[in-house]
């Protein structure tokens, strides 16, 4: 698996010269203030219940002694709850409602990279693509909740919070991965088999969530330029990958 999360990060290598190449940010322009509407009102929610939020865990304990010490790291936890919750739900947002005007963009960068027009193509309409988003990151969004609580319940035990910090990254990566891979993987596969195809390809899915998470830390510009970077990343990775697939079954 190693080896296609550093695969999956070194699909960002040149990413930017071919959305230039190709002409692409046209198709980005819609998608990037989609993604900074959104940021700009998950910001806005998780700064007012913040500290609201902290209050109502640290009633959890009801002795005395330790009170002022518990509330206080129950004001952090709670606050890096709001954010991880925050952030779970703008990546899914975004490439929800992304879905429709990514989908071209995916299928020009798989014309240049094999020279013909996307194999097996399936003939998709907005509707349909706005939905298969919607569906795609819905079910991804549930599945991430239920890995990411019980993960974030560990943060109030000590020592074990370090180890729960990195496993919340790796849990982010895969479905921000899995949101950017599924704009190619839409056009050949369908809702099952994507979700087949992505487990049996985790690595990628990883390696280019972790640069996708990386850019979010970039204040403003990174919810900016986070799709076209990670959109085009990722289709460059699964478009190999189906072509290597193709290629086997030829033989």
């Amino acid at each position: 698996m190693l080896k296609n999360i550093i695969r999956g990060i070194k699909g960002y290598f040149g990413a930017f010269g071919l959305i230039s190449k190709l002409k692409l940010w046209k198709y980005f322009a819609i998608p990037m203030l989609i993604s900074f509407a959104t940021a700009v009102a998950i910001f806005a929610v998780a700064y007012g219940w913040s500290d609201n939020f902290g209050s109502f865990i640290s009633k959890a304990w009801v002795w005395e002694w330790g009170k002022e010490t518990f509330t206080t790291i129950s004001s952090i936890v709670g606050g890096i709850i709001i954010v991880v919750i925050g952030l779970i739900l703008f990546k899914h947002i975004i490439m929800a409602l992304s879905a429709p005007f990514m989908s071209p963009v995916s299928e020009k960068i798989e014309t240049h990279f094999t020279g013909n027009p996307p194999l097996y193509l399936r003939n998709t309409s907005f509707t349909q693509q706005l939905w298969r988003g919607i569906r795609i990151n819905g079910r991804n969004l549930i599945m991430e909740l239920l890995l990411t609580i019980p993960v974030l319940l560990l943060k109030l035990i000590p020592l074990v919070n370090i180890f729960s910090t990195f496993l919340l990254f790796l849990i982010q990566a895969y479905y921000a991965g899995f949101g950017n891979m599924d704009y190619t993987l839409e056009r050949h596969f369908k809702f099952g088999e994507s979700l087949r195809f992505v487990k049996n390809h985790k690595g990628l899915a990883i390696g280019n969530g972790i640069v996708f998470l990386l850019i979010l830390l970039v204040p403003i510009i990174g919810v900016i330029l986070v799709l076209p970077l990670s959109v085009t990343a990722a289709s460059k990775n699964t478009v190999e990958v189906l072509n290597l697939k193709i290629q086997e079954h030829e033989v």
